[in-house]
Formats: C-alpha cells, sequence, structure tokens
C-alpha cells in the first residue's frame, strides 16, 4: 500500500525539491503545500485558521511522513542582525512567526492526523545556528533565537507524542547550506562543496530520516546526519 506524505512549504527550493524527490521514488503519494499555492493546496502557517482547514483536508489521508520545509531569514530590507543595535522588536515578532510559532501551530493541527500506529515522522527544517551551545560568533540574534526556540518546541512535541505513539519520530533537521533564495545572500563564505542544490539537500535529508529510529525523537540533526547539540 502507498504511503502518504505531506510537504509544507513546497514553493520553496527545498520543498519543491523534497516534493519531486518522493514522488520519483514512487514509495509515497505526495501532498504539496505552500502560502503561494491556491485551493486545496493553499496554507499560511502563520495565520492558525489556514492551518486548521489545511489539516482538516488532509486528514483521510493519515500521512505517514509531514517535512515542514519553511523558514525566514531576510525579508525585503531587512534580513539577520549584525550587532545589538540592529534589533527590531517588529522584525524580531516576524522571524519568531514564522521560524517557531508557524512551526508549533502545524504541529498542533497535523500531527493529530497521522497514524496514530506504527513508524511516524514528522521534521522541521531547523538550522545549526539554532544550537545555543555552538554559538561561537554571535549576532543574528532573531534567527538564531527563533531557530532555538523551534528546537525546543521540537523536543516538547516528542516527549508528548511519544505517549500517543511510541513509534513516532519527531525531528529538526539542519539542511547545511542550500543554493536557494533564503541562503543567497549568504553564499559568499560558504566553503567549497558546502553548498549543496536544492536537489541534493532533498536527498540527504530523506537518507537521514530514513536512518532515524524512534530513540532518536526530539533531537536536530544535520543534513550528514550528525545529531546537533542544543
Amino acid at each position: 500500500m502507498t504511503k502518504s506524505a505531506i510537504i509544507i512549504g513546497a514553493s520553496g527550493g527545498i520543498g519543491a525539491a523534497l516534493v519531486e524527490t518522493l514522488r520519483d521514488e514512487d514509495e509515497y503519494q505526495v501532498t504539496a503545500l505552500a502560502r503561494s499555492f491556491e485551493g486545496d493546496a493553499h496554507i499560511d502557517i502563520t495565520d492558525e485558521a489556514s492551518v486548521a482547514a489545511a489539516a482538516e483536508r488532509c486528514a483521510p489521508m493519515k500521512p505517514e511522513l509531514i517535512i515542514l520545509a519553511t523558514g525566514l531569514l531576510h525579508e525585503g530590507e531587512r534580513g539577520p542582525e549584525k550587532a545589538l543595535r540592529d534589533l527590531d522588536g517588529d522584525w524580531l515578532a516576524r522571524t519568531f512567526a514564522v521560524n517557531a510559532i508557524g512551526p508549533a501551530l502545524v504541529a498542533k493541527h497535523f500531527l493529530p492526523i497521522m497514524k496514530d500506529s506504527g513508524i511516524t515522522r514528522f521534521a522541521a527544517l531547523s538550522a545549526r545556528v539554532g544550537s545555543i551551545s555552538d554559538n561561537r560568533l554571535g549576532g543574528w540574534y532573531g534567527y538564531r533565537a527563533s531557530k532555538a526556540a523551534l528546537n525546543q518546541v521540537i523536543r516538547t512535541l516528542a516527549i508528548e507524542w511519544r505517549r500517543k505513539n511510541e513509534r513516532s519520530i519527531v525531528v529538526g533537521l539542519h539542511p547545511g547550506t542550500v543554493d536557494t533564495a533564503l541562503s543567497e545572500p549568504f553564499q559568499g563564505n560558504v566553503p567549497k562543496g558546502k553548498l549543496f542544490s536544492a536537489d541534493r539537500a532533498a536527498v540527504q535529508l530523506l537518507d537521514v530520516l530514513d536512518d532515524l529510529k524512534p530513540g532518536d525523537s526530539g533531537r536536530v540533526f544535520a543534513w550528514d546526519g550528525e545529531e546537533i547539540a542544543p
């Protein structure tokens, strides 16, 4: 029987590549959702009513796999803060809305529609810079803090959801630096061979997910399978 997967953020570079890769593998029936899509494929993760409606439409699928491939690093003239003087309350709120609050709302409405037994995988794209112990350079206040908040949400979700399905897997995934619009302004210092195409990133992330066990739930893993310290 074909399994069911949902990719949220399917219009972005990584999200679109995840959809294409899963469809090529022919193991999953894939549903693609994004803010820029219309009709039943539309979802806005910053609008709980939109999230709830999308989850209700997808509920009959009982998906085994959900990947949230969304994130905000820059928008218009706004970008990651280089210093304390750059902090702006509205931009911080916007960053948290997309990177932490939105994923929490997605989990609230989409985890309950997943299969209630057997291996299920719920993953959200996180980032290595969300690691507090790995922060050695400073800067990027909003992005770092919102991804750290996301990682805590993931950990908390995993603890609760294990009580409902002991074989559930809820994790964060760090894709590395991927050649997408999100990373484009910041690719200049990426070491040779460490700027991944979206297609390669998708394959790497799915390989990591395939290798995870229920005991890995609540943790954050990089594209190469390495666990990222909190």
